[in-house]
């Protein structure tokens, strides 16, 4: 298997875009990777993306952001796996460069929310769990995840205030984040006073609906310039769980992200300790939680004092989320995880700005489909 490098990084920022169409976002994004990059070609174009057919009415999207690009007749196709599409674009570019099939490879992560009512969105979301035995029943995402936080209340015996301090950092790290949606930081009493919508989950606990795009460009080692500011992607891996948590053997185990970490871990030669930052699929703060412990940066029941401790923060020992993650810079579903790469990318290339880590050397991105059915993890080097 061939070395997988990354040479260029675009994204627009995570708004709601309601002079932006769908193509419109995914080309910005596109030409702005290729500018980085320093290429006006690439071999194939993968797209992450979840919504466009139920919310955007647009299927074939390969076809329509190369087009919108100026990459035709290139090869283009698109991926999905829910929330976790942007990672698995990535995902699929690595594995068509390190499978010898193609040099340079483009993955554009996008989504289109804010044009449909929140009950479509709601419903169009649902779809992303499983059908017969939980959307049909009244499940919807903030209430699995209010599910999931009582129980975690209760096994590991602390109040949900426990919980802030990652929505807390979040706010802080998005407030130096120019492309991020939210861009104030929190205090704890704007957290208490958030309503609750999925007891004891408040609405300070959830990611945000919003738009958005991002996309990077990978290639092989025979065609890696000088003159790009080359990353190697160490590892890129994907494992799957159940899609229902009841079939699940344990609910505060996110199995699937256990074994692609480890998986990940594994390929690139490394340990948990060695990882500088950590961009995890905070969508609701328990998931951050369980990502932490999952990714082996506690054990479990103990992910939820690395928030106390400071731990998570930019200037801690394992920084979370360091352009605001899901909470803060936004989620725009099918596009979060290619936007983690982008971060780490800039993250490990110095180009952070204030949200900066010093003499970070390998940094790891987690995006989660579903609630933990589909985790891609990706570690990259300096």
């Amino acid at each position: 298997m061939k070395d997988v490098f990354l040479v260029g990084v675009g994204q627009v920022p995570v708004r709601e875009h309601w002079k932006l169409s769908l193509r419109e976002l995914g080309a910005r994004a596109a030409i702005a990777a290729m500018t980085d990059a320093g290429v006006d070609r690439v071999d194939a174009v993968v797209v992450g993306n979840m919504l466009g057919s139920r919310l955007g009415h647009q299927d074939n999207l390969g076809s329509v952001i190369a087009d919108a690009a100026g990459l035709l007749p290139c090869e283009a196709w698109r991926v999905e796996a829910a929330c976790a599409s942007g990672g698995l674009a990535v995902r699929a570019a690595a594995m068509a460069i390190s499978s010898g099939g193609h040099d340079t490879v483009m993955a554009v992560g996008l989504e289109k929310m804010t044009d449909a009512g929140s009950a479509e969105v709601t419903a169009a979301l649902a779809a992303a769990c499983d059908h017969e035995y939980e959307a049909a029943q009244g499940f919807t995402f903030p209430g699995i995840a209010g599910l999931v936080m009582r129980r975690y209340l209760h096994e590991v015996g602390c109040g949900p205030e426990a919980f802030a301090p990652f929505v807390l950092a979040a706010h802080e790290h998005g407030r130096r984040n120019t492309c991020a949606l939210y861009r104030k930081g929190m205090t704890l009493a704007e957290w208490q006073e958030s309503p609750k919508i999925a007891s004891p989950l408040r609405l300070l606990d959830c990611a945000p609906v919003c738009d958005g795009a991002a996309a990077v460009i990978l290639c092989s080692e025979r065609v890696v310039r000088s003159s790009q500011k080359a990353l190697r992607v160490a590892a890129s891996t994907v494992a799957c769980d159940t899609i229902d948590l009841a079939s699940r053997k344990d609910l505060l185990t996110l199995g699937g992200a256990v074994d692609s970490a480890t998986r990940a871990y594994r390929i690139a030669g490394v340990k948990s300790k060695q990882i500088s930052l950590f961009e995890a699929h905070d969508a609701f703060s328990p998931l951050a939680v369980l990502s932490l412990e999952a990714c082996g940066f506690a054990r479990r029941g103990e992910g939820i004092r690395l928030g106390a401790s400071g731990a998570i923060r930019r200037d801690g020992s394992i920084p979370l989320g360091t352009f605001g993650g899901l909470k803060a810079r936004g989620h725009p579903v099918g596009a979060s995880g290619t936007y983690q790469v982008v971060e780490a990318a800039l993250q490990l290339r110095g180009e952070a700005g204030e949200n900066q880590i010093v003499g970070a050397k390998y940094a790891l991105t987690q995006s989660i489909g579903g609630y933990g059915a589909t985790v891609v993890t990706h570690i990259l080097e300096v």
